[in-house]
């Protein structure tokens, strides 16, 4: 059997080494701002803000065709997560009678508009502006809220009642069941870090990166995402915004990505983030594949290739003010760079 040499193991290790500084790093970047923001959420429900804001989305929620009262459950998705969101929704649902068109709408809404002070945070952090992708996220919601309403309504679809196929356990209201979880939360969160920057290296290792990139180069081009975006695009697509997000911000700061990269790419990871998980999970709350997978997906990717053709017609002090940000240790950047994709 072959030995293998003293090179490979210093090799490894130096591989090793770099990768356990890489996740320690972007890990940091990540914890500054969710720690604090989850903080700050946990103290708002106590204080009954998420509360005011369901009574306030509850005129919102008659344009999309929902009753007012399931505005709670979407406010509590932006402001928390999808988990809080869907036990507000397991509360309030068995009194309401809503049809499977409905339930889609609502979920649909929450997969593209939820945890946003954290998600908002780490896109602003990436390099574009918050207020600008707290319209689109906000923005975004509402509007594929509309146009699946008169959809289902129109081809009288999804008009069964909705049978939920999850009832949650109950939930530790303390301080300390809360820390519990958001430090399990935040466990989680190194893992797959580690384990996506792992897989990341030895996908383009194998070229598999490239091959990858080259396939969807077409489709990324029309989005306004350059090859240099187009892994870590996929990663957000797929897992999460918080993942995909934490990678792009280390890339953002190293000066290889332009600006409308960035652009294009967080826009694309807010509207259109895990893509296999969360929408199974609204699935479970009885949404149809119709909504939460196709619907947001096309959605997205139309609504991306839209703004990626607005963005090249306006002024550039506007896109510098409006859109995007600077980032530290951004390379600087001409125009032609910024809009060649």
């Amino acid at each position: 059997m072959a030995e293998i040499s003293p090179s490979f193991f210093s090799s490894f290790r130096t591989a090793l080494r770099e990768l356990l500084f890489d996740t320690f790093r972007t890990c940091i970047e990540l914890f500054r701002i969710i720690i604090p923001i989850s903080i700050a959420t946990r103290l708002l429900q106590q204080w009954g803000v998420v509360d005011q804001l369901g009574v306030l989305l509850g005129p919102v929620m008659h344009l999309v065709g929902l009753p007012g009262e399931i505005g709670l459950v979407w406010a509590t998705a932006m402001i928390t997560n999808l988990y809080a969101g869907m036990v507000v929704f397991a509360s309030l649902a068995p009194g309401l009678d809503l049809s499977v068109a409905q339930v889609t709408v609502l979920t649909t809404m929450m997969l593209v508009a939820h945890g946003l002070p954290v998600e908002l945070r780490i896109a602003q952090k990436a390099g574009t502006r918050f207020r600008t992708q707290t319209l689109l996220r906000i923005g975004g919601a509402l509007l594929l809220g509309v146009l699946l309403n008169q959809g289902y309504q129109l081809t009288e679809s999804l008009q069964q009642l909705n049978q939920s196929l999850w009832n949650p356990p109950a939930v530790d209201p303390s301080w300390g069941g809360w820390a519990f979880s958001e430090l399990r939360n935040l466990g989680s969160i190194v893992l797959i870090i580690f384990s996506l920057m792992a897989l990341l290296r030895l996908l383009k290792k194998i070229g598999l990166v490239d091959l990858m990139t080259r396939l969807l180069e077409p489709v990324l081009s029309l989005l306004g995402i350059g090859r240099q975006a187009a892994p870590l695009t996929i990663v957000g697509i797929s897992l999460g915004l918080s993942y995909g997000g934490g990678l792009i911000i280390q890339e953002a700061q190293s000066g290889r990505l332009s600006r409308q990269d960035l652009f294009s790419s967080i826009t694309l990871m807010g509207l259109c983030h895990s893509l296999i998980e969360d929408s199974l999970l609204m699935m479970v709350l009885g949404g149809h594949i119709s909504g939460v997978f196709w619907a947001r997906l096309l959605f997205s990717l139309v609504t991306v290739y839209l703004l990626v053709r607005l963005i090249r017609v306006l002024p550039k002090p506007f896109f510098d003010r409006y859109i995007v940000r600077p980032v530290p240790g951004e390379s600087s950047r001409s125009d032609k760079e910024i809009r060649c994709c």
